[in-house]
Parts: structure tokens; C-alpha cells; sequence
């Protein structure tokens, strides 16, 4: 009997791995739209002057609309760079390093991150 692993019959491994990863990009990403737009607006309307940025970045609610906006960011960075590393480097050892490395970047990121919006 022939092993036959096409059509309706064939057993599928591994769909569905991306979705998740593909949905959560394309989320981050029209975040990243949004508050790419809020700044436009505000930019366009306000005075460019840096009493008026740091007052801006003084409102409570726009300190977290850049935090949500910088976590965005930081998922959409990690979920590209994670898959350039499968997808190119081959020796496990090496990957999980570079996977550790870019991990603790973002992480060390967002904390410097935080630490700026919260000292305006």
C-alpha cells in the first residue's frame, strides 16, 4: 500500500503555526498606522515648538497611547526578526542565541522606553 499524502486524506502538520504571528503583525502594525497619524495630526495642527511636543507627551493619556504604540512596535520587531532566524540560520544553537539576544534587546528597549516617558 502506497503512502499516498495528497488531497483530502493527506495528514497536515504544523498548519495554522503562522496565523496567530500574521494576525498580530498586521494588529501592530495599524497601531503603529494610528499613532503615526495621531502625531501627523498633532504636528500639523499644534505648534512644532518643544514646549508644545513636551507638553503633549506630558498628558497622561498620550504617555500611554506611545507606550501602547512602543509595544507594538516591539511585538511587530520580534515577530519578524524571530522569523528570520528560523528561516536562515540552521544551527539550533546559534538560533536560540540569537533569539535570547534579540529578546532581552527589545525587552532592555521597552524598560528604557518607559523610563523616558515617565520622566516628562
Amino acid at each position: 500500500m502506497a503512502n499516498n499524502n495528497i488531497g483530502p486524506k493527506r495528514i497536515v502538520v504544523g498548519a495554522h503555526y503562522g496565523l496567530k504571528d500574521w494576525l498580530l503583525q498586521r494588529v501592530t502594525a495599524v497601531i503603529l498606522i494610528v499613532f503615526t497619524l495621531i502625531l501627523l495630526v498633532s504636528f500639523l495642527l499644534g505648534d512644532a515648538t518643544y514646549e508644545a511636543w513636551s507638553g503633549l507627551f506630558a498628558n497622561q493619556i498620550m504617555k500611554l497611547i506611545t507606550l501602547l504604540a512602543i509595544m507594538s512596535l516591539l511585538f511587530h520587531a520580534w515577530i519578524g526578526v524571530r522569523d528570520i532566524w528560523m528561516d536562515y540560520i540552521k544551527p539550533v544553537s546559534i538560533r536560540l542565541t540569537l533569539h535570547v539576544l534579540t529578546a532581552l534587546w527589545l525587552i532592555a528597549c521597552f524598560g528604557y522606553t518607559a523610563q523616558i516617558l515617565w520622566r516628562v
